[in-house]
Formats: C-alpha cells, structure tokens, sequence
C-alpha cells in the first residue's frame, strides 16, 4: 500500500496558501475539474515539489443499477495518468438513474446519494467496480458516504457490506471519517461497529472533514472546522491499524490559513497518537487481491440491476422530480435530503456559471430552488446553467433591465454551437459572418 502522509483537499481558491502549508505530502483533486491537458500552474509546481496528486472522481455512480459509462472510466484513467497517480479514487454512490432500463427519463441527483445495503446493491456493485478495475490503469479505491437518509429493508450494516465488497473484488478502501460520523446522528449507526467490522488492511486513505448539525440532521459540508467528534472517530481508526494517508477536506468557505494549518496539525496529533502499527509496504507488491468470491450469474445480475434500478429511480424521481415518495421512507428525511440537493446544485451552479450569480445577485439562490422545483437535471451542470438562464428570460426575469440584458448576453455567448470568443474582435468578426451568411 502506497504511503501518503498527511494531506489536503487542492482546491483552486486555496491554492497559494496550500502550496505554503508546512508539512503537505500530497494533495487530492476532483477529477472532473482537472483536464489532462491543462493542469493547473500551482498544481503542476506542487508536483515538481514532489507532492503526490490523486485524482477524487464524483461522476461515476458505481452504485447505480448501470453499468458504469466507459468514457468516464477512460477520462478518469487519463487524469490519472496525466497527474502520475498511484491510485483513483470513487464513491460507493448513485448519482443518476432512470433511462432504457425503467423506460423512463434518464435524470441525474447532481451529488452522491447512498445504495441500499442489500445483495442486489452489492452484487450490481461487485460488477460495476470489477468493469472499473479492468479499466483503469492504478488501483481503484472507495469512498463510504455520508447520507441524510436510509433505505427500507437493508440486509447488512455498512461494515459487513465494505467488507463483502473488498472480499469479491479485492478494491481498496478510502474511509471517511466524518462520514461515519454523520451516519452515526443521522442513522444511529455506531462508527466503532463499522470499523470493527472494515478489513483495515484494505484502508488506502482517509478523509476528515467539517460539518454543522441542523435541526437533529448532521449535514456533512465541507464548509465547517473539523469537530472534536469527528477527530474521535479518527482516533477510533489509528486505534485499529496506522492508515497510509489522511486528507482534511474543504470545498467552501475556505478559512485564512492558519486555520487550515491548526486542523492540520490536530489530525497529525491524533494519528500521530493511534497504536496500531502501519499496514505493511508489502501490500504494494498486490494492489488489489483476486476476487474471493463468485459474484451471480448473468440472468441473475441482469435481474438484480432491473430491481436496483426501479428502486433507485424511484427514490430519485421524488428527490428531484416531485413525484410521491416511494413506501418505507421517512418522508421528513426525504424533505431535508430534496432541499439539499437543490442546495447543493445551485452551489455548483454558482461555480461553474459564476456570472449568474453576480447578475442576479441576492435574488440567485430563490429563483435557482424555483427553477429547480420539479425540473431534475438531465444534461449536466453546464446545460442545467443554461436551462436556468432560460427559464428566467421566458419570464421577462430579471425585472431589473440591466440584469436582463447582461443575462441575455451570457446566453447568447453559450448557447450556440461554439461559445463566443471573449476577445471583442472576434466577437465582432463572427457577428459579421452570421449577418453575411444570413444566421
């Protein structure tokens, strides 16, 4: 098992104080917002430092009932390449559901949502991550997620089921510390249980990361200081084996460096306090084990992504969609992940299309979450841009003439079959040749 140290969550809005924090062995990026072959200057110079970079995917969704997208898995291996990474790492999540399978829309959550801990979730799962590994040119290691609601009828906890996973796939674990403990307030699971039951020796690194309780729902941001609870949990880990790597994770409301740094420093404390000794380097001669069990047959596995897939579709639909909520749900709970859904796409939003925001100013996150009112995402978060933009100009929206016109023009500089250049002559040239040949 490769030997990462103490690291830190690269985003490009930190990437300066992150390049000065003492003591960073390696960095984690999301993968979709790197392109191989544009890396970021700072991420590039951190590299020629020496500092490891792993590509984090969010876009897989090898929990879904489909099997994953081979584009995706080709443009995930290419940034692994590109950063010269020993490993990928993914979530045990669906992010999309719907299409040929159900005869349905194929429509998409915008953010990781959990699998229902059954054998019909693991065993379509078991298949996709053997089609990721086969595909990938590093190992493959997964996240277990934070979730704000819970699926009637499971048949396993989430340590039985992260350890079935390792055993007929031989993947590698990345273990999410805050998540354990989110699913501990939200679902009253005990984070100790779970990782008695994890196989440590399949741990390639761990996240820590903040977040902030609401109304008795914990609400894993990325956007709070790390808790005292959350460090326990951390604590409760380096008790049981000394992980390869631990990652502190912040994706918004980034706060002055020495913040970072402080957080940095308790994580090291406590790991630096754990018992266990270190997985062994020998690990590294076998990345990923053979599978030590048979998976289903063919007809089986189609059956059970069919039931997989119904189920997941239906839970999404009424996430996004406004249809009724499926029988065994807590309807409330479904309430609180919906409108954080919303939240979290309209965050995206707002990083992808920075412009909307600064238009539409205080009124951006009200008329988003109307917009987003029974109109679930199907094309991305760059058409979902668009589609907002359209949406408010059908209504004469903004009512402010300025910001109408500003928003009009952001449009029309995305819409067509190539964007607008940004440089004013080329504008114009283009312009000129529409009016020429009569568009």
């Amino acid at each position: 098992m490769v030997r990462l140290g103490t690291g830190i969550g690269w985003r490009p809005e930190i990437a300066d104080d992150i390049a000065e924090l003492p003591g960073i062995d390696w960095v984690e990026v999301v993968a979709e917002n790197i392109c191989p072959g544009h890396v970021p200057d700072a991420l590039e110079r951190l590299r020629e430092r020496g500092t490891t970079v792993v590509p984090h995917g969010v876009s897989l969704g090898l929990g879904g009932a489909e099997p994953p997208d081979p584009e995706r898995l080709k443009a995930l291996g290419e940034r692994a390449e590109a950063l010269g990474a020993p490993l990928v790492t993914e979530h045990i999540a669906f992010v999309r559901a719907g299409g040929p399978v159900t005869a349905s829309p194929l429509i998409e959550a915008g953010h990781l949502l959990p699998v229902p801990r059954t054998r019909d979730a693991l065993d379509v799962l078991c298949a996709n991550v053997q089609i990721a590994q086969d595909a990938l040119p590093v190992p493959l290691a997964l996240e277990n997620i934070a979730a704000l609601i819970s699926w009637p009828g499971e048949e396993m906890t989430e340590g039985r089921f992260l350890a079935e996973l390792v055993e007929r796939t031989g993947v590698r674990l990345l273990i999410d510390v805050a998540n354990l403990h989110t699913n501990h307030v939200n679902r009253g699971e005990d984070p100790a249980k779970a990782l008695d039951e994890l196989p440590t020796e399949a741990i390639a690194y761990v996240h820590v990361a903040g977040g902030v309780e609401r109304d008795g729902v914990w609400h894993d941001s990325h956007a709070h200081p790390v808790t005292q609870p959350v460090l326990d949990v951390l604590a409760e880990l380096c008790a049981r084996t000394a992980p390869p790597g631990v990652l502190l994770e912040r994706d918004e409301d980034f706060p002055a460096a020495e913040e970072l740094a402080g957080e940095l420093d308790a994580i090291r404390a406590v790991t630096a306090a754990g018992t266990a000794p270190a997985i062994p380097r020998t690990a590294e001669a076998t990345p990923d084990a053979p599978p030590m069990a048979d998976g289903p047959g063919e007809a089986a596995l189609d059956a059970a992504r069919q039931r997989l897939a119904l189920g997941q579709t239906s839970l999404l639909s009424a996430l996004v969609a406004g249809t009724p909520a499926p029988e065994g749900f807590d309807r409330r709970r479904l309430r609180v992940q919906s409108k954080a859904l919303t939240a979290k796409r309209a965050s995206v939003i707002a990083h992808v299309a920075p412009e909307l925001p600064e238009i539409l100013g205080d009124g951006f996150r009200p008329a988003f979450v109307a917009y987003a009112d029974s109109r679930p995402m199907t094309g991305g978060y760059r058409r979902d841009a668009l589609s907002f933009a359209e949406y408010l100009l059908a209504d004469d929206l903004p009512r402010d003439p300025a910001a109408r016109r500003r928003l009009t023009q952001w449009w029309k500089e995305r819409s067509g079959p190539a964007p607008l250049p940004v440089n004013p002559a080329a504008r114009f040239a283009r312009a000129l040749r529409h009016a020429l040949s009569g568009r």
